[in-house]
């Protein structure tokens, strides 16, 4: 049987969708596959009790907080009570005991399970708004949606909480050391949210835990506002350690950046729409390749490091996508049910066969066949092995 094996990588934050075409001799698979679980991006921090538990299973997993190193710290009305936009709404703040719990489903008589502190306005605050001096970081990989973050975070704090005094860190976290800040203001970020990428520019590793507090604190800075990743966060909880070491009133805020949308409880990470969005591109485009000729088959390569949403999601919205590899569910290539002979029975029935695979998929596979070993980026994060176009030599080997 002669086939058109397609090779697609669709990258949302660059809408780059490079293809690579070759044409081979072979046989052809599946096995069903389930969504499970999003596994959720977590840094260990130093609060004494991050994680509480009662005799009827509750369990609380806590954040730090400044008070918990600063008992004295003196509070302050919060400057939302002046709102005229928030005057009108009866229960404007969150109360301290509000949680949400990380399962909706549970059995009547099964320990109530975890829960996570509920995020939004306190009526109390710690924090003098004339006294505020604010940072904003962006750290690690490019993703849809940062420069929007920025602008809320400064007009947030400036229209909201009356803060005037907010810098940029420019380049991740060397920045904080190796280079000038830029001054922030509602007027400075008011169109960056209509650009890519991201307005303070990032970069990957350069964490040096000591520096960075030096300097957060040399430039009186009191509100630290990191956004990024796994890696970044972890870097984020040794800032927070460093400063409560020291006794600074310096809170850290952490806003997880994860196009994979792999965090519990909340709803979507920011960037996941459009990565969905973008993938409808590169998937539309190897359908179209494989319908036009004989026997073709499609791989696209989409991003998902440990979870498959961008791929689910893609698949499920798009319609024309035979089969999905996802981190979450193993598959195997040969035998019964396997991938081969899923996609030579489609091509039987059909004449062609589109096949979306998560960036994080087979990777254990993809190891084996290649003999290497894990490596690191800068960031601390698992480099990856390309198994879309591992996936492809391994279809065409099969069938030569």
């Amino acid at each position: 049987m002669e086939l058109s094996v397609s090779f697609f990588v669709a990258r949302s934050h660059s809408c780059v969708v490079p293809v690579v075409t070759a044409r081979s001799d072979l046989k052809f698979l599946r096995k069903p596959l389930t969504l499970r679980k999003r596994s959720a991006i977590r840094a260990q921090v130093s609060d004494p009790s991050p994680c509480r538990e009662t005799d009827d299973g509750f369990v609380l997993e806590d954040v730090p907080h400044l008070t918990n190193f600063l008992p004295d710290l003196p509070s302050y009305p919060n400057p939302l009570h002046k709102s005229q936009a928030y005057a009108i709404v009866k229960k404007t703040f969150v109360s301290p005991e509000d949680v949400v719990a990380e399962k909706i489903v549970v059995q009547k008589d099964s320990p109530r399970g975890v829960h996570f502190r509920r995020a939004g306005p306190r009526e109390k605050v710690y924090f003098n708004s004339e006294e505020v001096r604010a940072c904003v970081v962006t750290c690690g990989g490019l993703c849809p949606g940062i420069n929007t973050v920025i602008r809320e975070i400064v007009c947030g704090l400036n229209y909201m909480y009356g803060v005037d005094d907010i810098l940029g860190i420019e380049g991740g976290y060397r920045g904080f050391y190796s280079k000038n800040t830029l001054q922030l203001t509602p007027k400075v970020v008011n169109d960056i949210h209509k650009r890519g990428g991201t307005f303070l520019q990032t970069s990957r590793g350069g964490h040096d835990t000591h520096k960075i507090v030096d300097n957060i604190q040399d430039r009186g800075i009191n509100q630290v506002y990191i956004i990024g990743g796994d890696g970044t966060q972890k870097g984020a909880a040794l800032i927070y350690q460093e400063v409560e070491k020291r006794g600074l009133q310096v809170a850290v805020a952490g806003i997880p950046k994860t196009i994979d949308n792999d965090i519990a409880v909340i709803d979507k990470s920011f960037g996941f729409d459009t990565a969905v969005e973008e993938a409808q591109r590169a998937i539309n485009a190897a359908h179209v390749e494989v319908e036009s000729v004989e026997n073709g088959v499609g791989i696209v390569k989409l991003m998902g490091r440990y979870s498959g949403f961008i791929a689910m999601f893609a698949t499920l919205a798009s319609r024309d996508v035979d089969c999905c590899l996802i981190p979450e569910s193993p598959f195997y290539l040969e035998g019964k049910g396997g991938l081969f002979e899923f996609v030579e029975q489609r091509l039987k029935e059909n004449g062609h066969v589109v096949i979306v695979v998560a960036e994080g998929a087979g990777q254990e596979y993809v190891a084996q066949s290649m003999h290497t070993v894990d490596e690191k980026d800068a960031s601390g994060n698992r480099l990856l092995l390309d198994v879309g176009l591992w996936l492809s030599q391994q279809i065409k080997i099969q069938h030569t």
